[in-house]
């Protein structure tokens, strides 16, 4: 019944002549040389604008892992969030840099998913994993004004980086003992230093201890909240003693806060 749904919206937005080629899920949309996956959300109407969580994936994966992952396209599908899986150029992205050739293909990503889709442009989410949190950030860095809340897992640029054009809200997730993208600590190892340039872009006053949790069986965390930002932002953290890894459940959590659901 699924697959029938997808095609009847397929077929609707063809007729429509908004559908330029027929691709999702695992069929990648082509985009010049580049592609990109998608994953459309449960019971949408093929009509309402949809949200959009465009997510970077890790190093060596592809698009196609993002909309098949146990802990995102699972995340977003129940929320009716359209998840978007850009894929990276030999499957790095390229993000040393302050303004890497990939933002500028993350844009196009964007433009022709919008001309796929009725898109609602107030509710586009930033997410990435490892070196695709690397690479969200640059991205919204660079496109904040478009970005209404960036979340990633296990991955930064460095803390020192100018982000002239910070998104809208910032919610990171980090473990004290990864290996692969180490946390980057400040001053007497001090964790907060992981989010301490959105911090600066955002000028947040102190930081609060918001609770005590488990992110998986014993793997203790911690969450912090700036909430005291200009403009209304807030910056949180998910500091744990873990490594590096997507935790089950924390991008829905975090969706539902960005988002106002209960």
């Amino acid at each position: 019944m699924k697959q029938l749904h997808f095609l009847v919206i397929a077929l609707h937005f063809f007729a429509a002549g908004t559908v330029e080629a027929a691709c999702g899920g695992d069929i990648p949309c082509e985009l010049g040389d580049r592609e990109y996956n998608i994953l459309l959300p449960d019971d949408w109407d093929g009509v309402t604008p949809l949200p959009v969580m465009m997510h970077f994936h890790a190093f060596l994966r592809r698009g196609k892992t993002v909309v098949n992952h146990p802990r995102i396209g699972v995340e977003t599908k129940p929320r009716g969030v359209m998840l978007i899986g850009p894929s990276a150029q030999n499957r790095a992205w390229r993000f040393w840099q302050d303004d890497p050739a990939d933002i500028d293909f993350a844009d196009a990503v964007l433009a022709d998913v919008a001309k796929r889709y009725p898109v609602d442009q107030s509710q586009i989410y930033i997410s990435g994993f490892s070196f695709g949190a690397a690479m969200a950030w640059r991205y919204a860095c660079a496109r904040g004004d478009k970005v209404a809340g960036l979340m990633t897992m296990s991955g930064t640029i460095p803390q020192a980086t100018t982000c002239p054009n910070p998104p809208k809200q910032v919610r990171h997730v980090h473990g004290l003992q990864d290996i692969w993208m180490s946390l980057p600590r400040g001053q007497g190892h001090d964790a907060t230093n992981a989010v301490a340039l959105w911090r600066k872009a955002f000028r947040c006053g102190q930081g609060r201890i918001s609770e005590h949790w488990l992110i998986r069986a014993n793997t203790p965390a911690t969450n912090i909240v700036w909430d005291n930002c200009t403009a209304g932002r807030k910056v949180t953290l998910d500091v744990h003693s873990g490594g590096h890894f997507i935790p089950k459940r924390w991008l829905g959590i975090q969706l539902d806060d960005l988002m106002g659901r209960e």
